[in-house]
């Protein structure tokens, strides 16, 4: 190989090594109501989400996430600055991107089946009526509800729904999945198990996710970065890499003194903003 050829396949290298951006967070800044009733949830608040991430957001009690999902996912429009999906300024709620809600039995049709839960979001923009079924199928089985499809939401468990809720959003094949506290209101087994789900999927599908917790073990366990907002109005106090091996262990890697570390720290950092 030529000089040039090699520094040009160096090039391409790095180009390929180099994260993409999928989701810009740029200096958002929102005021509920005006004059003397003004209240400011976010100030100036940055990140970035690049492509295969698994970012998770922590912070303390009212530090502004419901609001800064509403604005990621186009449901409410900030009063300065801007939020962009793969380069395209979002101005109301994107195509590519799906929601997975702390609520699973408000999110679920009570009256559908499983299955038609599933196939909700496709309609009519996703191929054949063969070609929809087949995905919310292949949905169904890649969270273990295979078996399940003809049952309806009131006969599941409260974790066998959530995996309906999270089968949903993938069925919809996002490039950006937003998770806003989606295990908070199952029992600490069942959590375990869909924090493995999650990975699971991720590994096997590519997929990017942005999620939301309040719970600092799940927070590192999970990601490969962990942001921490401060007390409103919400600013970003730190950005953390977590450096862990993978695949993730529920018993291994919270052993791992680097686990241990990363937990202790951003602990220090919500305690340090809580006072």
């Amino acid at each position: 190989m030529s000089t040039t050829e090699g520094n040009r396949a160096m090039t391409a290298d790095k180009a390929a090594s180099t994260p993409r951006p999928i989701l810009e967070v740029d200096h958002i800044h929102h005021v509920y109501q005006t004059g003397q009733t003004a209240y400011t949830a976010i100030d100036d608040l940055s990140f970035v989400v690049n492509e295969g991430e698994l970012v998770s957001i922590v912070g303390p009690s009212g530090a502004g996430k419901t609001t800064m999902l509403r604005i990621l996912s186009g449901l409410l429009a900030p009063t300065s600055g801007s939020v962009s999906l793969q380069g395209e300024r979002v101005t109301g709620v994107p195509d590519g991107m799906a929601m997975v809600f702390q609520d699973y039995s408000r999110s679920l049709l009570p009256w559908q089946s499983i299955r038609k839960n599933v196939l909700f979001p496709l309609n009519d923009r996703v191929g054949s009526k063969s070609e929809r079924r087949d995905i919310a199928q292949q949905s169904l089985e890649a969270v273990g509800l295979s078996g399940h499809e003809d049952k309806y939401p009131w006969q599941l468990s409260g974790g066998m729904q959530q995996r309906v809720a999270i089968a949903r959003a993938l069925a919809y094949r996002p490039r950006l999945m937003l998770m806003d506290e989606p295990f908070a209101s199952v029992d600490a087994q069942t959590r375990s198990d869909l924090e493995d789900l999650v990975l699971l999927l991720r590994a096997e599908f590519g997929m990017t996710i942005l999620f939301v917790t309040h719970d600092i073990d799940e927070s590192v366990y999970l990601a490969n970065r962990v942001l921490v907002l401060s007390r409103p109005p919400a600013t970003l106090v730190e950005d953390i890499v977590v450096d862990l091996p993978m695949p993730r262990d529920q018993i291994a890697t919270k052993e791992d003194p680097k686990f241990v570390h990363i937990r202790g720290h951003v602990a220090r950092l919500i305690r340090g903003v809580d006072q």
